[in-house]
């Protein structure tokens, strides 16, 4: 979101529950605030389609038609929604993906850069040395922690749309179930004071993701975490990070710290499936089932002493967070 529409949703998330404030000037702001919508509906079937055609060539002829406006409208709202331009947006990603490839397979240095459009080894070598400062070759080999380029769809960066909803939230089943955690450290990389998501990225950035997503983690997967006070060091509550195994010996990234945890207890909360656009809605019904929730009937009590964990929000699986518990 540009800093002009995010001053206008703070605006109007903050005016639209002062009941003093002139009608007038209130509409303004959500007039002005809908009118980013069919920008917001055009940038992000571009980003669709960027993300459905990333191992093929991509111009601004197609995007345009993608969104069913002209090249050079295209090019400047996608500017404006995404920070960067279109070549820039697709040449991270075809990186990204080609160091993931690289990583993850046999595949050649020579193979993955013509797959990922390059028209010659050395063009792709020096883009690749550019964007995570170490050479494709050495990667394929000897993986490092690198910042993938891990880019979140317009629609989710505009909060607005769903303050703006009057309908009730629908009712959303959740399971639950016990899981066990092993004994085991985690790499984090802390803020000041952050106590979710939305703090976090402002204090730290939103690209941690990507250097936690090329990491190798137990679970599979980079955490979010909400730390117990005397693990907090002073620094933020909520912080991101990788599982590794007790005795890991690997690379410590520049500015994350280490954090030893023990075998634990886990109630899992998993909502249902959801549409991308409405994970505000999915994490809101794993909170409230957290607040209801009694572990008593299953012969727990809450652990305050160990973190609560979340997941990475994805439609496919429900959004999932795990509370800490011990027996009663």
């Amino acid at each position: 979101m540009t800093k002009f529409a995010e001053y206008l949703n703070t605006v109007y998330l903050i005016f639209s529950k002062k009941s003093r404030v002139s009608f007038v000037f209130f509409y303004y702001i959500k007039a002005m605030l809908n009118e980013m919508t069919p920008k917001i509906e055009a940038v992000q079937k571009m980003q669709d389609y960027i993300a459905a055609h990333q191992r093929e060539e991509i111009n601004l002829s197609d995007l345009a038609n993608t969104a069913c406006y002209s090249p050079w409208y295209c090019y400047r709202i996608f500017k404006e929604l995404t920070g960067m331009s279109v070549s820039d947006y697709v040449r991270r990603l075809k990186l990204t993906g080609a160091a993931r490839r690289l990583k993850e397979s046999d595949a050649k240095v020579i193979e993955v850069a013509l797959d990922s459009g390059f028209e010659s080894v050395d063009g792709f070598q020096r883009a690749f040395y550019r964007e995570f400062g170490c050479n494709p070759g050495t990667y394929s080999t000897h993986p490092i922690p690198v910042p993938y380029f891990i880019p979140t769809g317009v629609k989710f960066q505009n909060r607005h749309f769903n303050a703006c909803k009057e309908n009730e939230m629908e009712t959303r089943n959740v399971f639950i179930q016990v899981i066990k955690k092993p004994a085991r450290k985690v790499l984090i990389k802390r803020g000041e004071k952050a106590a979710e998501y939305f703090a976090y990225c402002e204090e730290v950035g939103c690209d941690v993701w990507g250097l936690l997503t090329s990491m190798d983690s137990l679970c599979g997967e980079p955490v979010c975490l909400w730390l117990p006070e005397k693990l907090r060091d002073g620094k933020s509550e909520y912080v991101q990070g990788v599982e590794v195994a007790p005795d890991y010996k690997g690379i410590i990234p520049e500015g994350f710290d280490v954090i030893d945890l023990p075998e634990c207890d886990y109630l899992m909360f998993q909502g249902e499936p959801f549409a991308e656009e409405d994970f505000e809605e999915a994490i809101t019904a794993i909170w409230e089932s957290e607040k209801k929730y009694d572990p008593s009937v299953v012969g727990y009590k809450w652990d305050k002493e160990n973190p609560r964990i979340q997941l990475e929000p994805r439609g496919e699986r429900g959004y999932i967070e795990l509370v800490a518990v011990k027996a009663q």
